[in-house]
């Protein structure tokens, strides 16, 4: 619709406005001689042939528009606390910094009524925030298990993937989501997807499926579909593989001499169908691949995250690190220079597990580098859309957990233990 007939109309709309009908005083176009019926103007329905159909609102768009740059980067934060109930520091990047997430390791839990309270006191303390909590947790089975000694052990997936029994590992799976669910959490950083094919390896071990790409695939993805089942999201690790290495990236930095023809023919498989598959996150392992980046680990490799993972792997889901904290980075890097780098290269959530100064000093340097533009409003607006999505697909709300049945859960951890000679 052109300025003039836009006009026209508005004060066509004024003088009928003046002469209609108002019931709540009596009065009507009879009574009024100023303005005869007979001379009042008409407006034609049909609409302007110019006038173009309203766009579609997008909420998560709109949202973004009315959130801070504190808020925003905070989005983009996940972070490890201290103690096993809500601690000065804990509200403190929530009300202050506006953190997305917390990860609780074992420290961090003694019992499941304990973890249950914890886990609501968070939420309780982010009510009015924009966005609700990512509340996150190492749950894999075997040797990594965080939970309370009240839930029954869930086994390490190397047995599970030696089982060779889909259903077996479905209902593994479901039991994973099923006891971090109850507690509280929503997202978890399973499965590992890493192809064990390095015995010396010293930190995957029997938290792969197995040393064939077939049994990691097969295995891994039938119990990512299975957390997710359970309305967890589901974080697969370690982007671009962690099976062939002999150094541990929690004290120092790995080096893999695979080129990426290698890497797409091996390591690269189970990452691969779990993006086919909807994966929700995947982890970025800080390893060292010279032949395709000699000067950054993958975790702040642009080569990797966007050239690889986005571009050729046609990956938009959520791009999390592991640890910035661990002897990968802080062996190598400053945390806060390498978190400004992880997000120029293309991830969107920084994991930062330990110490409240290292966190604090992340986010700071985001902050500092989006206001000099060194990390534009579109790259941290592409990053919160892609944070946002995830949280409205699970529908995450700060809404307290009322209890946990632990028997019940205990009796979907049996079943699922029981189905393993059930071919």
């Amino acid at each position: 619709m052109n300025l003039k007939i836009a006009t026209v109309i508005s004060i066509m709309l004024i003088f009928s406005g003046c002469s209609s009908t108002n019931t709540s005083n009596g009065a009507n176009s009879s009574t009024n001689p100023t303005v005869a019926p007979s001379t009042q103007p008409t407006i034609e329905p049909t609409a302007s042939p110019t006038a173009e159909p309203t766009a579609a609102i997008d909420p998560i768009a709109e949202k973004i528009a009315n959130m801070t740059l504190d808020e925003k980067i905070g989005q983009m934060v996940l972070v490890g606390l201290e103690g096993t109930s809500m601690q000065e520091h804990s509200k403190e990047m929530i009300d202050s910094y506006h953190v997305g997430g917390f990860i609780l390791y074992k420290d961090n839990i003694t019992s499941a009524a304990q973890t249950l309270k914890f886990l609501n006191q968070l939420k309780q303390a982010n009510q009015d925030n924009q966005a609700a909590l990512w509340l996150s947790i190492d749950q894999e089975g075997g040797k990594v298990s965080r939970m309370p000694d009240d839930f029954k052990k869930l086994p390490p997936a190397a047995d599970v993937g030696k089982a060779a029994n889909a259903n077996y590992t479905n209902l593994i799976g479901q039991a994973l989501g099923e006891e971090v669910r109850a507690l509280g959490f929503n997202m978890d950083f399973a499965p590992v997807l890493d192809i064990n094919s390095n015995p010396k390896n010293p930190v995957i071990g029997n938290r792969s499926f197995g040393a064939k790409a077939d049994t990691v695939i097969t295995h891994g993805i039938v119990t990512m579909k299975a957390i997710q089942s359970k309305q967890v999201a589901a974080v697969v690790k370690h982007f671009p593989g962690h099976g062939d290495t002999s150094v541990d990236s929690h004290l120092d930095l790995p080096v893999v001499n695979k080129t990426l023809d290698e890497l797409k023919g091996f390591e690269l498989l189970p990452f691969e169908e779990a993006i086919r598959q909807g994966a929700d996150a995947i982890m970025i392992a800080h390893l060292l691949i010279p032949k395709i980046d000699p000067d950054y680990p993958a975790s702040l490799s642009k080569k990797m995250i966007t050239g690889l993972l986005r571009e050729e792997l046609d990956y938009n889901g959520i791009v999390i690190t592991d640890d910035m904290t661990m002897g990968g980075i802080t062996e190598h890097f400053n945390v806060g220079e390498a978190a400004v780098d992880s997000v120029q290269a293309g991830s969107d959530i920084i994991l930062i597990g330990h110490d409240y100064a290292t966190q604090i000093s992340v986010l700071k340097s985001l902050k500092q580098a989006a206001r000099d533009d060194v990390l534009s409003k579109a790259r941290l607006d592409e990053s919160v859309y892609r944070i946002l999505s995830l949280k409205n697909k699970y529908q995450l709300k700060d809404t307290a957990t009322a209890s946990v049945d632990i028997e019940a859960v205990n009796h979907h951890i049996q079943t699922a233990l029981q189905a393993k000679k059930q071919k």
